[in-house]
């Protein structure tokens, strides 16, 4: 009686697991190829292009903020397997669409389509904690970070290497694995939220700013919170900003990026896939928070100050080592409140995120400008990675200061 529920769970966990990569691999296969696309359809030079793409950049992190509470709470009304399904249906449309859009105007309406699809991540991620146990929360939560940092760094290795040889190959890329997806998750994935545990959907509860408010209906949470938010922000540095440092630092090829990529991937998938599902369990969820927390840190420091390339694949190492912070953070929020409101929690972490993604882009890009430019008085490429791991250290902080908070709300 208990294999059919653990198969069942497994594969869910899987199809999960394809779904998040997926999402966060349109948003990477973008980054390398979005310059080379944007000179083209625009016929701009490589200054312009790159503003162009801090607003597309902008764009989709916009409608993220939007809609994920919106799709959030659908799911809590209607299950979460329908919304998942038309999400990736519509994700594998749009990169179909901006594959064969005929100018950059066209690039904004694709994007504000993705960031629509894109905020089917609150759904899978309350999937993950509607079939979860205190016991392998935090594990499964592992996915998530591993599946986002996977995607995220493979997609900007397909963007780069598919992109050298046609620049609308990468999103053809992307729309066929969305649109497989969505065929094989049709077929195997179960509806995880049982008909008890459904609620009514609200517009009141659906509104992106009522949905971070409603953070606030759990002030034990209000330090993790904002933990969550500061390390979203940091990463940003890496995620936005690491291409532009090694060709400002080391004039690396495109190539030479993607290969960091790929071994980026290949350490986070170790990490975060595996490494987790030890390390939470031996050490607990919040001292693997705080030597993330470290980790990242550590790591955002040694790129700061790196002298020669090739021992960027020795500092990249502490920083991803810092993604055994994220599953057990997300783990203990999610912790503190009831299966009802899961669907809801998510779209406003979700949410959370999104204003991440809309203010770290432009931040770290505006700092690095800020040290790198032809007049500046302080030259410095890593000034960014500083900055970063600053807002580490105040999520230490934060986290620190809020366990007590947080176990007193459990035991009540």
């Amino acid at each position: 009686m208990t294999e059919k529920p653990k198969k069942k769970h497994s594969a869910a966990l899987g199809f999960i697991f394809v779904t998040l990569f997926i999402d966060v691999l349109g948003l990477g296969i973008i980054i390398p190829v979005m310059p080379k696309l944007l000179e083209t359809l625009g016929h701009v030079d490589v200054s312009l292009a790159t503003q162009y793409s801090g607003y597309l950049t902008f764009t989709y992190a916009s409608m993220q903020f939007l809609f994920s509470s919106v799709l959030g709470n659908l799911s809590d009304q209607y299950g979460r397997r329908p919304i998942l399904l038309s999400s990736l249906l519509g994700f594998g449309i749009d990169y179909i669409f901006m594959a064969f859009a005929p100018t950059i105007g066209w690039l904004f309406v694709g994007r504000t389509i993705a960031g629509i699809t894109g905020a089917s991540t609150s759904t899978a991620t309350a999937y993950i904690a509607d079939i979860s146990t205190g016991k392998n929360r935090a594990a499964n939560f592992g996915l998530v970070g591993a599946a986002s940092g996977l995607g995220f760094i493979i997609g900007i290795a397909i963007g780069g290497y598919l992109g050298d040889l046609n620049v609308k190959l990468p999103f053809m890329a992307a729309a066929a694995f969305a649109l497989i997806n969505a065929t094989y998750g049709y077929f195997v994935l179960p509806e995880s939220l049982a008909l008890k545990n459904r609620r009514r959907f609200e517009w009141k509860k659906s509104n992106p700013i009522s949905s971070l408010r409603s953070l606030t209906r759990y002030p034990a949470l209000s330090g993790l919170v904002g933990a969550f938010a500061l390390v979203y922000v940091a990463q940003k540095a890496v995620e936005y900003v690491l291409s532009f440092f090694l060709i400002e630092k080391f004039n690396w090829s495109l190539s030479s990026i993607s290969s960091l990529g790929i071994f980026i991937g290949v350490v986070l998938v170790a990490i975060q896939g595996g490494l987790i599902r030890y390390t939470i369990p031996k050490f607990g969820q919040k001292k693997n928070i705080v030597a993330g927390l470290l980790f990242y840190t550590a790591g955002l420091t040694l790129i700061a100050f790196v002298s020669r390339g090739w021992m960027m694949y020795l500092y990249i190492i502490p920083y991803c080592l810092g993604g055994i912070s994220g599953p057990a953070l997300q783990g203990l929020i999610t912790g503190t409140v009831s299966p009802k409101e899961q669907g809801e929690l998510q779209g406003s972490l979700t949410s959370l995120t999104s204003v991440a993604v809309i203010i770290g882009p432009l931040l770290m890009s505006s700092v690095f400008h800020i040290f790198t430019h032809r007049n500046t008085n302080t030259y410095f490429p890593g000034a960014p990675y500083i900055l970063g791991a600053f807002l580490m250290l105040i999520s230490v902080f934060l986290t620190i200061k809020s366990f007590k908070k947080v176990s007193t709300a459990k035991a009540v």
